[in-house]
């Protein structure tokens, strides 16, 4: 049995009771700031309770996104290894408050995705009701997935909250049906082109460095190439879905800062490999240690895009009700006021420090085993999808792609050590001989190996002249092997019921809320 990990020790240790009731004191800390705030900031406005009730929703909602959806971006880097719990959660919630304050932008759209039409919302004060309950709605689904330890998606529960809370205002026909149908279309698209692209990068690299057997120079010659790509997808990223409420650049421009971006780290990352590789073991592990660098780089570039656009899903409906309460109209956008852009930072920040850990654990290490290679891979898938999937025209969530990337590597490994096992299992069939103890020590390493070795097995079981029969006893060792999960099955099936839900449950709740409050304030 190994021993726990520095981060799985800190996940072990923050169950604790006490931990929990300091956590959920400091969250409670946080909102009462939030009210202090607004009453000695004078921000409320006189006969509008709504407005301060709006804010300390958003800044609930903000908190469950930081303890949500940060984790897909930071979850592989620290179950690879390439940071540490602590380093992780200060790393995030750096970039995610800068992302949001830096590149959240100065408007919003008040009706998420255009699910709804405000047109069609009787009054004023409904459309006040309507944001108010689709934010608390969407806050508390989230909060509930988090304590299950299911990462969803964030933008899909405030947008089944705005279209539950629409229907209730306005009837079946406020809702733009084709837009929801592209919603529910992204639960496929998203975790399957994330899979695809991650595992498809994962065997080109066992392929052209991992099995090869000079791994350095391999690595000298391949890895700068793919540390290139990925600076192309992320600087390519960060400016299609990070720097969009400062910067409208076309698809065309996006790619040449990153092609720019990528020649320049490409110069920089040969040089440094050709002095790295020089006391590099010739290893997985060896190999493995290229990509430390990088995927901190990609932790960080992954929270400062999240945090410029997720925030927009906590501030969006307060920025919204300020709007409506201060003008006393409906329109299609507001304006975002300096608190209230503070209210979202904040929020992301100090969720993901209390509540992030959790489901870090589950993207990180509870799904299937990473190292930095595959940490990597998933990475770069979640750029390239997302850059891929907007040219298109494809409706794909971030949440989703981060998640069916971690599958995807997973079930690839899992394939292929399948596929090595039935390889030895034919190539031992046509062997004669009496040789059991070697037999037997070498299915015990095989079953032990990771897949990079396996392949390394197979060709000396090719190459092997001691001639060898199996037995009952090594024939059953070796058909465990197909059996062995590399993903965990019943997560799987959490995480996938989670999303399917996420629009209705946070639907239902929304409807209620909205009814709920117009009762009160009737």
């Amino acid at each position: 049995m190994p021993k726990p990990s520095l981060s799985q020790t800190t996940f072990i240790s923050s169950d604790q009771p006490l931990a929990r009731l300091m956590r959920l004191g400091c969250a409670a800390l946080f909102m009462l700031l939030i009210w202090s705030f607004m009453h000695l900031g004078g921000l409320t406005v006189p006969g509008s309770p709504l407005l301060l009730l709006a804010a300390m929703i958003g800044a609930y909602m903000a908190i469950n996104i930081g303890a949500n959806d940060v984790a897909n971006n930071v979850g592989p880097a620290v179950g690879s290894g390439a940071l540490t719990l602590a380093g992780a959660v200060i790393l995030a919630a750096i970039f995610e408050a800068a992302g949001a304050l830096i590149a959240g932008g100065e408007v919003v759209g008040t009706i998420k995705s255009g699910i709804i039409n405000p047109e069609m919302v009787p009054d004023t004060q409904s459309f006040i009701w309507l944001m108010t309950a689709a934010l608390l709605a969407g806050a508390l689904w989230l909060n509930l997935a988090t304590v299950l330890g299911a990462p969803v998606s964030t933008t899909h529960s405030i947008v089944g909250g705005v279209l539950g809370a629409g229907i209730a205002a306005g009837g079946m026909s406020i809702a733009n049906w084709d837009v929801m149908a592209r919603i529910a279309g992204s639960w496929v698209i998203s975790p399957v082109l994330g899979g695809i692209v991650a595992a498809a990068f994962l065997y080109g690299i066992k392929l052209s460095v991992l099995y090869r057997q000079d791994r350095i120079m391999a690595a000298r010659r391949v890895v700068p190439w793919l540390i290139a790509i990925m600076a192309w997808a992320f600087g390519t990223y960060l400016v299609m879905k990070g720097l969009t409420q400062v910067w409208q650049a076309s698809f065309l421009q996006a790619n040449l800062v990153g092609l720019a971006i990528a020649a320049v780290v490409f110069v920089i990352v040969r040089r440094q490999i050709v002095s790295q590789a020089a006391t590099m073991a010739n290893s997985t592990e060896g190999v493995n240690g290229l990509f430390t660098i990088p995927l901190i780089f990609a932790a960080a570039l992954l929270s400062f895009a999240h945090g410029a656009n997720d925030v927009a899903n906590a501030i969006g409906p307060v920025a919204a009700i300020n709007d409506a309460v201060r003008s006393g109209g409906v329109t299609g956008e507001a304006m975002i006021p300096l608190w209230v852009m503070l209210i979202g930072a904040l929020g992301l920040a100090v969720g993901l420090a209390l509540y992030g850990p959790r489901l870090i654990r589950t993207v990180g290490s509870e799904i299937t085993e990473l190292d930095k290679t595959r940490a990597f891979c998933i990475a770069l898938s979640a750029a390239i999808t997302v850059i891929v999937a907007s040219q298109l025209g494809l409706p794909v969530s971030s949440t989703h792609i981060a998640l069916g990337a971690v599958f995807g590597v997973g079930f690839l490994r899992e394939y292929l050590k399948t596929n090595y096992a039935t390889r030895l299992h034919h190539i031992l069939e046509r062997h004669k001989g009496d040789d059991r103890a070697e037999l037997v020590a070498f299915l015990d390493d095989f079953r032990q190996a990771t897949v990079e070795e396996m392949e390394a097995m197979i060709q000396q079981a090719k190459l092997k002249q001691t001639e060898v029969v199996l037995k009952k006893k090594e024939r059953k060792r070796l058909k465990g092997i197909y059996k062995e999960e590399m993903v965990k099955r019943k997560l799987l099936l959490k995480i996938a019921a989670a999303w399917v839900i996420t629009v209705p449950a946070s639907g239902l709740l929304a409807a209620m809320l909205f009814f709920t409050l117009r009762g009160i304030m009737l």
